[in-house]
């Protein structure tokens, strides 16, 4: 199993950037297929973006343009770019790994985009 650790987060004003960091432990990382989820108050965990073991990307459509996902096989870490923040982007937001039928979920980092 994967233990992943998410960071980066914090208040940012509309318009701004953040990055967060998503770090893994064990051997498997590089075969995972990874995954950024955020969860607002409220509101269900909602999917925002994927990426491969192989590097291809996907993003939901409230955020394309503005994420970028990415990560580095050599460090154990996944990273999520997030320009032009805007407030409905406030949320907790989660790290998934998938490898096989397993899947692991990090604690959440919270992400408010508020002047």
């Amino acid at each position: 199993q994967v233990q992943l650790v998410e960071s980066g987060g914090g208040l940012v004003q509309p318009g701004g950037s953040l990055r967060l960091s998503c770090a893994a432990s064990g051997r498997f990382f590089s075969i995972a297929t990874m995954g950024w989820f955020r969860q607002a108050p409220g509101k269900s965990r909602e999917w925002v973006a994927t990426i491969t073991s192989g590097g291809s990307t996907s993003y939901a459509d409230s955020v394309k343009g503005r994420f970028t996902v990415s990560r580095d096989n050599a460090q154990n870490t996944m990273y999520l770019q997030m320009n032009s923040l805007k407030p409905e982007d406030t949320s907790v937001y989660y790290c998934n790994a998938k490898i096989g039928v397993g899947s692991s979920w990090g604690q959440g980092t919270q992400v408010t985009v508020s002047s």
